[in-house]
């Protein structure tokens, strides 16, 4: 662990061993003495090119730390954040979830719930009015949420939405047709003879 006046540089590689005798290596990231956290950031554990893991470690679990490369000269400056892009991430987040609470609410079926966020994945002008499902302002689904509740002008929009709600179901009865594994099959029981 880090000795008083002691820290890791931004870019070191380093190694560490944690209390569960683990080695991780990455490069260091961040590094906060008061709260002994170190960040580091190491190969994907996906495989994926491109991306990262980053680790958080409390240094009061790790038994040893060594420094591999030590990274003397500034480090290259933070990637700027697109705030825009960032708060309208979260802006429709937040309105995913409020809808989501809506429906709960509502006493929408489980079957509606699950079919609006089929729907959602393709096409994102999607929202609750009261129990039904509104897509683009011109497709209404109302409960049970079957192909044939299915309403609107006729054209490319109302079309494209039945395709959607005939696949959702066809896929779910296809889950339900795939036989399970000898794990999840109900056990029988059986009386033993005395």
């Amino acid at each position: 662990m880090a000795a008083p006046g002691e820290y890791f540089s931004i870019g070191s590689q380093v190694s560490c061993r944690t209390c569960q005798e683990q080695r991780l290596q990455g490069e260091v990231v961040a590094f906060d003495y008061p709260s002994k956290m170190l960040a580091l950031k190491c190969p994907s554990s996906s495989g994926k090119p491109n991306h990262a893991d980053i680790l958080l470690l409390n240094l009061q679990y790790i038994s040893d730390v060594e420094i591999i490369n030590d990274r003397t000269e500034t480090p290259p400056p933070l990637a700027s954040l697109n705030v825009n892009k960032l708060a309208s991430r979260a802006r429709m987040e937040k309105e995913e979830k409020l809808s989501q609470a809506y429906a709960i609410s509502a006493g929408v079926s489980p079957d509606g719930q699950q079919l609006f966020q089929t729907i959602h994945k393709t096409i994102k002008d999607c929202k609750w009015q009261e129990k039904n499902i509104v897509v683009m302002e011109e497709v209404v689904i109302a409960p049970p949420y079957q192909v044939e509740n299915c309403k609107g002008k006729e054209g490319s929009a109302l079309s494209h939405v039945r395709k959607i709600v005939e696949k959702h179901f066809r896929d779910l009865e296809s889950q339900k047709m795939v036989p399970r594994s000898p794990a999840q099959q109900p056990q029988k029981e059986t009386a033993l003879s005395s």
